[in-house]
């Protein structure tokens, strides 16, 4: 059983993250800390494999924790979870050693597809066999890319793809929300919202997310010039 410590400040978010940690076959949450001064606490004290770190905390901030736990030799891994989106920020928790990076307000598939990620990494790496090539890809996800190019995930078809793709590469100046692309597109917001969803995955799309005074926050898509 692989055993999960949750850093998050807001209760709600952490009992929803600690339900969906738990929905995922062969991982227990051990705890629940609200600041990143407990959270080092229960490392010292309780067998942690996994931290699924909020960033923006009291007392002690996820990336500041992250580091504190380098210095002091915790060698346990940690998924990122923030709704921050500097690239400042995610160079450096990546190089700190995380294992995944997610940005809030993230779909529970998401964060299962980090930890079905994570579960071949860690069996991998504690399984005594000797590790082969094709190990070591899986676990560095140095073919992620290529495969999520190649495969669409089920549901998803290659015509309706291409339409959106090409849409968003015409459009490449301007954010536009899903409901405003499934307008100009006579498509379904659900559809649209999936097939987005999946070229965010694949970094075609780049995400923004619009935090208002009021209500639910508002995501923003535009093409990604670099592809």
């Amino acid at each position: 059983m692989i055993k999960v410590l949750i850093v998050e400040d807001d209760p709600m978010v952490a009992h929803l993250n600690k339900k969906y940690v738990e929905n995922v076959e062969g991982y227990q949450v051990v705890d629940i800390a609200n600041n990143g001064e407990k959270a080092l606490k229960l490392l010292r004290t309780n067998k942690i494999d996994l931290v699924v770190l909020d960033v923006y905390m009291p007392k002690l901030d996820g990336i500041s924790l992250l580091k504190e736990m380098r210095k002091r030799f915790f060698m346990t891994d940690v998924i990122l979870v923030t709704a921050a989106k500097e690239a400042d920020n995610i160079d450096s928790v990546l190089k700190l050693g995380a294992v995944d990076y997610l940005i809030k307000p993230f779909e529970y598939e998401r964060l299962k597809k980090a930890l079905d990620s994570y579960k071949i990494r860690y069996n991998l790496l504690r399984n005594n066999t000797p590790i082969n090539q094709e190990d070591i890809d899986k676990i560095t996800k140095q073919n992620v890319m290529e495969v999520s190019k190649d495969k669409l995930e089920k549901g998803l078809h290659n015509k309706t793809l291409e339409r959106i793709r090409n849409f968003m590469r015409a459009n490449r100046e301007c954010f536009y929300s899903a409901e405003e692309i499934a307008k100009k597109m006579d498509l379904s917001r659900v559809t649209i919202r999936r097939y987005l969803e999946y070229l965010t995955s694949i970094g075609e799309i780049i995400l923004e997310i619009e935090y208002g005074s009021v209500g639910r926050p508002t995501h923003l898509y535009k093409y990604n010039y670099t592809k």
